[in-house]
């Protein structure tokens, strides 16, 4: 069956892990299923916090610290119809997929090797281990560069080797920011870029008038 020609092409939301130091992509996940819905929460950046000075009212001290929420579904029912097209699928169900969001949470066993070897020959101070960028992309208007702050699986469905092919992941994600960076990191400019974006978008919107509210002046 084919699509209807005039449908919009479906586009997809995702995680592109990037090279902190030079930028480069190193991964892409792209979510199977685009969530239902996506919560967005803030967090004010006030000069002096709810008990500063008065005289601060008006002041804010940075970016506000955005969270985001989504509830993530994997599904193999559709691979596993035609198992001869997905090998993988039918001898490990959604195991690659669910270990390709899990090692988002992890450092590399290459790193903890690493640093092991370190400990045993007496290194004195060992750093902690550097993570790659994650960028949470949801549609050209938001690339955000993010810390995964709360990760659940529920399984909900297993084959008969007990490998699972239905399961919702949660994942809670952090907005780095300008004040998480260093001067020249890529994150940064990541950040500036979305917001600015907002700007620019809040210029399209029309705005209102004070008739609205039945006044005709505010001083």
């Amino acid at each position: 069956m084919t699509s209807f020609p005039n449908s919009p092409k479906l586009i997809k939301g995702g995680i592109v892990l990037v090279d902190p130091v030079v930028a480069s992509v190193q991964r892409i996940i792209t979510l199977q299923y685009n969530p239902e819905t996506l919560t967005r929460s803030f967090q004010i950046q006030s000069a002096g916090g709810d008990g500063g000075a008065r005289s601060e009212a008006l002041r804010l001290t940075g970016p506000s610290i955005e969270t985001i929420k989504i509830d993530v579904e994997i599904d193999a029912t559709d691979q596993l119809e035609f198992p001869g097209d997905n090998p993988d699928t039918t001898e490990f169900g959604i195991h690659p997929q669910l270990a390709a969001l899990e090692t988002l949470i992890h450092p590399s066993s290459a790193n903890i090797l690493a640093n092991s070897i370190l400990a045993n020959i007496g290194t004195v101070e060992i750093l902690p281990m550097v993570s790659s960028l994650s960028l949470f992309i949801w549609s050209k208007n938001r690339i955000l560069p993010v810390r995964i702050t709360e990760f659940n699986i529920t399984e909900e469905a297993f084959d008969p080797a007990l490998n699972p092919i239905r399961a919702k992941v949660s994942m809670g994600m952090r907005v780095l920011t300008v004040d998480d960076f260093g001067l020249f990191h890529a994150g940064k400019s990541l950040f500036m870029n979305y917001l600015q974006g907002k700007e620019q978008l809040m210029r399209k919107d029309k705005g209102g008038v004070l008739n609205s509210f039945g006044i005709g002046g505010i001083l």
